[in-house]
């Protein structure tokens, strides 16, 4: 754990208290499981919702405890430092519920963030597609609204976090080509709206107990009030919910990165050869040095960003980014480092190293590939300098 004092509130403090108490007694004794089985984690989010911490984002008049952004990422590290599988699907939720805080009106609001503030039903958020990955603006789903009641939705979505599992999904949608990013629209589609279905569910390299799976859309009627926010703002929306929820998936890496050290470093101090424990040999040091180094710098940045956003700014795309980058490539490289401190044993599915690694990779893709981040970064510096 950190020796750094980022004087927590103590509602801050209990956030973390009472995610690390579920992390340890929940999360850790059946990540192994979970992930050998690929097993979605109902039981840990039911858990998770007995301890009110599905709101934790969300408005106190919606059902929320009405925090921020610093709050999920408290917790978020923590549930990370378990498993990130499980964050991810936690995570995930605040994904797909963010879009209808950020544009929808106070009857969408009213009729669906209770029910995920309560952790009642879980949310998903819809925007990749086979040829709609990095290039958001290549989405292919169409939404056609019909004799002016009905929108009506066809295509298909890939890769989707929660997809099969959660209630309530955000899904992006064409509904004026001619208009190209003005033309996409934002609406929200139930679990059994008719023409809506599930395609396969992927099989992992890591994260294994979250579900991700294809939505399927066949002429699938949704009424006319599911649009979120004005039409052709969705592209407006998908922006606003990637900058705010960058942030938690840099904390994962933290998390994640967090875990990996502990293991590293108990491990150097057990395992003897040349009759001394490995952690006495300088080489070894060195690699649990920069890893601590590399993990606490990485908290600092996640922290300060949070903060920042929950401070009011608004242009925040360049520092969500910039923590997203760090802390996540970070996370793989301690990943891979605590595997190489624990040596033969790291390789082995019985220490829990080997599945911090692959979790770790995909942590440098989702929700906007590290690549991205940095042509965000990029040219967000080319406007700043512009200007000077």
């Amino acid at each position: 754990m950190s020796c750094v004092d980022y004087f927590l509130s103590e509602e801050q403090q209990m956030i973390v208290d009472v995610a690390r108490q579920i992390t340890d007694e929940k999360i850790i004794p059946q990540r192994a499981e979970l992930d050998e089985s690929e097993t979605f984690p109902t039981e840990i989010l039911n858990d998770i919702a007995q301890a009110d911490l599905f709101g934790l984002y969300i408005p106190e008049e919606y059902g929320g405890f009405g925090g921020g952004s610093f709050d999920m990422v408290l917790a978020l590290e923590q549930f990370a430092r378990g498993c990130v599988g499980i964050a991810t699907t936690f995570a995930a939720s605040a994904l797909g519920a963010y879009p209808i805080i950020i544009s929808g009106s106070d009857e969408i609001k009213q009729k669906y963030i209770p029910d995920i503030a309560a952790g009642r039903k879980w949310a998903a958020f819809a925007l990749t597609e086979a040829n709609a990955g990095s290039d958001a603006s290549g989405i292919q789903t169409t939404a056609v609204l019909d004799d002016g009641d009905e929108w009506v939705l066809n295509g298909t979505k890939q890769w989707i976090t929660n997809g099969g599992e959660a209630q309530i999904y955000t899904i992006i949608a064409i509904t004026d080509r001619k208009k190209g990013p003005r033309g996409a629209s934002m609406f929200v589609v139930e679990d059994g709206d008719p023409g809506f279905s599930y395609g396969k569910k992927e099989k992992k390299l890591g994260i294994r107990a979250s579900a991700t799976r294809e939505l399927v859309f066949q002429d699938c009627r949704i009424p006319k009030n599911r649009m979120l926010g004005r039409q052709g703002t969705g592209f407006f929306t998908v922006m606003r919910t990637l900058d705010l929820s960058r942030p938690g998936i840099a904390s994962l890496g933290v998390g994640l990165g967090q875990a990996a050290l502990d293991e590293a470093v108990v491990h150097a101090k057990h395992r003897v050869q040349f009759g001394k424990p490995v952690i006495s040999f300088q080489a070894v040091q060195h690699i649990l040095a920069d890893m601590a180094i590399q993990v606490e710098a990485s908290r600092a940045m996640v922290y300060a960003t949070a903060r920042y956003i929950d401070s009011g700014a608004r242009n925040i795309s360049k520092e969500s980014s910039m923590c997203k980058v760090m802390a996540t490539d970070m996370a793989m490289k301690v990943a891979v480092d605590a595997v190489q401190v624990l040596g033969g044993h790291g390789y082995m599915r019985e220490y829990p190293v080997e599945k911090m690694m692959r979790d770790a990779k995909i942590l440098q893709i989702y929700e906007g590939t590290n690549q991205i981040q940095r042509n965000v970064i990029g040219q967000a510096l080319n406007k700043e300098y512009s200007r000077n």
